[in-house]
C-alpha cells in the first residue's frame, strides 16, 4: 500500500512539473511515465488517463487552499489576513500556474473538473468577502457595503488570470515566482483606495513588502 501511495504521489508531482514547464496540453501520460521511468501500464493503474491526472491535482490544490486561506479570527488581524490571503493564493497559482495558464480550455474539456472548479471558486469569493468586510469592520478601509461583492469578484478574476495575463504580455519570456508577487501588488493596488487614513502607511508598508519580494517588473 505504501508503495502504491509514493507512486501515485510520484505520478502527481512529475506530471505538475512538466504540465508547469511545457504546457498541459503538450504533455501525454507517456511523456509522465517517460520522466518518471515508469510503463505506461504502471501509470494507467493508479490513473485512467491524463484528465483524470489533472482532475487529482485539482482536488490538491483545492486541499491547500481551503486548509490555508482561512477568514479573519477578529478585526485587529483584517490587514495582516489580506496580506496572508494574498500570499497565499499567489503562491498556489504559481505551484499550479500551467492550470491558470491555459484555464478556460482545460476546464472546457471536462465537466467534472468544470463543476468543481466553480465549487471552489464560491468558497473562494465568501473568504475574500469575509476579508474585506473584516477590514470594514476594523476601519483600515471604508468601503459601502454593497460594493463589497463586486470588488471581491473583481480580485478573484485578478487571480485567476495573472498568469495567461503574464504569458500574452511577455511571450518567450520564462516566468518564475516573482512574477507572482507583481499579482499581489495588483491586488493591493485595488483594495489601497479605499484605505483609510490611519491605515495608508501600513498599505505602503505592504507595498514596499511586496516589491521588494517580486524584484523587477515583468511589464
Amino acid at each position: 500500500m505504501d508503495k502504491k501511495l509514493r507512486t501515485k504521489d510520484k505520478i502527481l508531482q512529475a506530471s505538475i512539473e512538466l504540465f508547469n514547464q511545457q504546457g498541459e496540453r503538450a504533455v501525454t501520460t507517456n511523456h509522465i511515465a517517460a520522466y518518471l521511468g515508469i510503463s505506461p501500464g504502471n501509470l494507467y493503474y493508479h490513473f485512467r488517463n491524463k484528465e483524470d491526472i489533472v482532475r487529482n491535482i485539482f482536488k490538491e490544490y483545492a486541499k491547500l487552499l481551503e486548509s490555508r486561506v482561512q477568514p479573519p479570527k477578529g478585526q485587529a488581524e483584517a490587514l495582516d489576513s489580506l496580506a496572508q490571503y494574498l500570499d497565499v493564493v499567489f503562491e498556489l497559482v504559481w505551484r499550479f500556474h500551467f492550470f491558470y495558464a491555459n484555464l478556460p480550455d482545460i476546464l472546457s474539456r471536462d465537466a467534472a473538473l468544470q463543476q468543481d472548479y466553480l465549487n471552489v471558486q464560491k468558497v473562494v469569493q465568501s473568504r475574500v468577502v469575509s476579508v474585506l468586510q473584516a477590514l470594514n469592520q476594523a476601519q483600515v478601509v471604508a468601503i459601502e457595503e454593497a460594493d463589497i461583492p463586486d470588488l471581491a469578484h473583481t480580485i478573484k478574476m485578478v487571480v485567476s488570470f495573472w498568469v495567461s495575463y503574464l504569458k500574452t504580455q511577455c511571450p518567450g519570456h520564462q516566468l518564475d515566482k516573482q512574477h507572482a508577487y507583481w499579482g499581489v501588488l495588483k491586488v493591493l493596488l485595488l483594495v489601497k483606495p479605499y484605505a483609510t487614513e490611519q491605515s495608508l502607511p501600513r498599505f505602503e508598508r505592504l507595498q514596499r513588502h511586496f516589491t521588494e519580494l517580486a524584484g523587477e517588473a515583468p511589464l
